[in-house]
């Protein structure tokens, strides 16, 4: 069993995404996202799998919340297909079976949404690596309620914290935490440097407004 700070995940976590440029900051010279949205950040938490000890405390992270607050989970469930590696390592690490849930049933064969065992009432875990608007994670977690299991909450790695997907897990009734977040990233990019207090006010504007960012 580790000794993982949970309080000090968020800050851990962030600055791992950004060491690595999981995550980029830029708001002077912000992204487009495929859905047309002008972005000052840009995340891409596959990068962790080819980190071995980044992936590591990704997972240990994910374990010690689980074991703190979830001890009576059953089931490791990884969401397709992001979620899918860290959902593996984490039952790994608490040797509990693990499933992985498609965004859509198989067109062929069995038609199945989730691969893996989940019995009927049995206690699971979401596993996914980010929340945006929390859409297709929320889609997720049903699946495993309609395939009887029993929602714990979904876990991911980060979340932009748009009100829209707070809004939206607790309309579903589906708890969400994550091991870090929008804020402690900019925090922690503020500390080194990367940063400066204006582009901390950007930052924040866009979190609160994305629509309007950039216009």
């Amino acid at each position: 069993m580790s000794n993982v700070n949970l309080e000090q995940l968020p800050a851990t976590i962030a600055g791992n995404l950004l060491e690595i440029g999981a995550v980029s900051l830029k708001p002077n010279e912000p992204f487009t996202w495929t859905s047309g949205i002008i972005s000052p950040i840009y995340c891409d938490n596959r990068l962790t799998m080819s980190y071995p000890a980044i992936r590591d405390s990704i997972a240990e992270g994910f374990a010690a919340l689980i074991r703190a607050q979830y001890p009576d989970t059953e089931v490791i469930a990884g969401t397709a297909t992001a979620g899918i590696p860290h959902a593996a390592w984490v039952a790994q690490k608490l040797n509990l079976p693990m499933a992985y849930i498609r965004d859509k049933a198989k067109g062929h064969g069995k038609q199945n949404q989730i691969e893996g065992l989940i019995k009927e009432g049995q206690k699971v875990i979401v596993i996914e690596d980010l929340i945006s608007t929390g859409g297709s994670s929320l889609k997720a977690a049903l699946a495993v309620v309609e395939a009887g299991g029993d929602v714990q909450s979904v876990l991911a790695i980060f979340t932009y914290e748009f009100a829209q997907a707070e809004q939206a897990f607790r309309d579903e009734g589906v708890e969400l935490q994550t091991l870090s977040n929008y804020t402690a990233l900019v925090e922690v990019a503020r500390q080194r440097g990367s940063i400066s207090d204006s582009d901390v006010t950007l930052l924040q504007s866009w979190r609160e407004n994305p629509q309007a960012f950039g216009k």
